[in-house]
């Protein structure tokens, strides 16, 4: 029987208004690895975010991988603060959703790629906070462990006290729905930028989840 949902953050609950990863990694964050004497270009950091290759891989650049993780990541907060100042950061019409999930009597967690700092924030400024029993962002002692890794998943349903088979990943990624499905769970694709294969329920947007779930628990 169904229990819980563990949701993404990021796109799936609230969007950034005129963001694009390549013009905030060259604007924002290049500039302080400079400070430091680091040249990383574009395309090998993206590698790192994907998981082409390790976290730890820019050690070759003279930098202790966990530090250059909180770097970006004080940058990232300086941003979204940024952005937020602006009115740029924008949750999506339907996060209203999450109260009716709740009322259902589910137990609901949220995971982000992100820091738990940034994720946190953004979570604040709409007050999403409330609706969650955990949060979870990534964890600086395995910053490998981030989605696709189905780490920082297995880590909210172990907190939520919950089997793999009693939870479903929600978001809008490839990486939500390995990491999920790598839980041993079944993945829900909100379909805001597109289907992503592999998923097993897709919906438009989370008031059609709110229908989905109610279906599974008339069952």
């Amino acid at each position: 029987m169904l229990k819980g949902l563990i949701f993404d953050v990021d796109e799936t609950l609230v969007y950034y208004e005129g963001y694009d990863h390549r013009k905030w990694y060259e604007g924002w964050v290049l500039p302080e690895l400079k400070k430091r004497g680091i040249e990383l270009d574009y395309e090998t950091y993206r590698k790192t975010v994907r998981g082409d290759l390790p976290r730890s891989y820019v050690e070759r650049f003279g930098i202790d991988h966990v530090e250059f993780w909180k770097i970006v990541d004080r940058v990232n907060l300086q941003y979204r603060r940024w952005m937020a100042e602006r009115g740029r950061i924008r949750p999506f019409p339907d996060v209203d959703a999450l109260e009716e999930l709740k009322a259902m009597g589910l137990k609901l967690a949220a995971v982000s790629n992100a820091s738990q700092e940034c994720t946190e924030f953004v979570l604040s400024l709409f007050d999403l906070g409330k609706y969650f029993e955990v949060v979870y962002g990534k964890d600086y002692s395995n910053l490998d462990g981030v989605k696709p890794s189905p780490y920082l998943v297995e880590k909210a349903l172990k907190a939520l006290g919950l089997k793999s088979r009693e939870a479903m990943m929600v978001g809008d990624s490839h990486h939500d729905v390995l990491a999920g499905k790598r839980a041993g769970m079944k993945v829900v694709n909100v379909t805001r930028f597109g289907k992503i294969d592999g998923a097993d329920y897709y919906v438009d947007n989370l008031w059609e989840l709110v229908e989905l779930v109610r279906k599974m628990l008339e069952r």
